[in-house]
């Protein structure tokens, strides 16, 4: 087994507004939006770098974003496109390792570790993905280089866009240490402050402090931060046919309280995780919702299906079900939103479902699972193709 790890973190830039501005190259240049329309509460799922420029940002408030840009071109979100293009990212990671761990539709980790004596370096594998992003897909990918997901994430975030960043064992520290508290996984706008109550600014002073002393402040959570400011992440990249379960997250940039934008963006989340579970032919009896809030307290909820599924329409349903009841619960911001599925089943071994009750060949879970499939063979086709599902909360 090799000693160091080689693990690129490859995030698209703009992902959304990206491959909408290739598809409309008139587009290039200005500052592009992505999301639902103002009038019906839509949220910005993406904008351009030109509107960032602007203070737009992912979750907000369509009729805010244009006030900050009423200059933006506004575009429909159209999931199909982009999962398709994720389609044609994941196949090129293919060339070069199997160990690829998605993170969402525009981001994975890949463990290059073993692809080293066939295709050079890591950086020289990081600089072919990108390239091959840029010639065959006329996108622009921004890739961290390290010895952990942890390390590379941070890497590919800080050069953007197109930024490429490489982390050498040796120089983790060096790496870390001056940059802000902020960049540790978890450490969101409340943990900060509380950081910086203690005089805490950058990572460099967050080492200085004992794992004790982090733990009384912090609990369990005081634990980690004392190993990441060390740049220690032991945690391996798992690709989906070796995941006990498939999940998509997603950390807003501001505190969200509107459960319009939170049931969008859940359901965006679990037509992801759909589409996972059917490419690698699988299926799951468990799904549970993460939800973690302003004050980073993290919650999880979770049901046991009647039958494994892969159905998009039975775990959304469900999914909504547990919102709802965790929602009403903890009325309060939240900062993460997240879907997964678990326990899971070869669809080829599940000879024994009970039928519908009245023996009807085209139960609503039928219909839906050819609903599934005919939206999944468009996307491999043709990309976009308009199909949307009836829930009457797109955004």
């Amino acid at each position: 087994m090799p000693d160091v790890s080689h693990i690129l973190h490859v995030d698209m830039d703009a992902f959304y507004a990206s491959v909408e501005i290739r598809e409309q190259p008139g587009l290039s240049g200005r500052p592009v939006i992505v999301g639902g329309a103002p009038e019906r509460r839509g949220v910005v799922s993406a904008a351009s770098y030109e509107a960032r420029r602007f203070g737009v940002h992912s979750a907000m408030p369509m009729v805010h974003a244009l006030r900050l840009c009423p200059e933006a071109v506004q575009l429909p979100v159209r999931m199909d496109l982009y999962a398709a293009v994720s389609r044609q990212i994941r196949d090129i990671f293919a060339r070069y390792t199997p160990l690829i761990e998605p993170l969402s539709l525009d981001e994975a980790f890949l463990d290059v570790t073993r692809s080293i004596a066939l295709f050079g370096s890591a950086g020289d594998i990081a600089r072919s993905i990108q390239q091959a992003i840029a010639d065959e897909l006329q996108l622009v990918a921004s890739v961290g280089v390290a010895p952990n997901k942890f390390l590379a994430k941070i890497a590919s975030d800080l050069d953007k866009p197109g930024g490429y960043v490489e982390v050498s064992p040796e120089a983790v520290q060096a790496f870390l240490d001056p940059l802000p508290a902020s960049r540790v996984w978890g450490v969101g706008k409340v943990t900060n402050a509380e950081l910086e109550r203690f005089g805490i600014h950058t990572i460099a002073q967050l080492r200085q402090k004992s794992r004790d002393w982090l733990e009384q402040r912090f609990g369990k959570f005081g634990g980690r931060l004392w190993e990441l400011a060390r740049g220690i992440d032991l945690r391996p990249v798992v690709s989906d046919s070796e995941a006990r379960s498939i999940s998509h997250e997603t950390t807003f940039a501001v505190d969200i309280r509107d459960r319009v934008i939170l049931r969008a963006r859940l359901l965006d989340l679990t037509e992801q995780v759909g589409r996972r579970l059917r490419r690698h032919a699988r299926q799951g009896r468990t799904v549970q919702l993460k939800l973690r809030f302003a004050d980073f307290r993290s919650i999880t909820r979770s049901r046991t299906l009647a039958e494994p599924s892969d159905v998009t329409a039975e775990m959304w349903h469900t999914m909504d079900g547990l919102l709802a009841q965790a929602l009403q619960k903890e009325p309060r911001a939240v900062r993460l939103i997240g879907m997964g599925i678990s326990d899971f089943v070869d669809p080829a071994s599940q000879r024994t479902i009970q039928p519908d009750l009245f023996g009807n060949p085209d139960s609503a879970n039928d219909q839906q699972r050819k609903i599934d499939t005919l939206a999944d063979q468009i996307q491999s086709r043709f990309g976009s193709a308009g199909l949307k599902r009836g829930t009457g909360i797109r955004h």
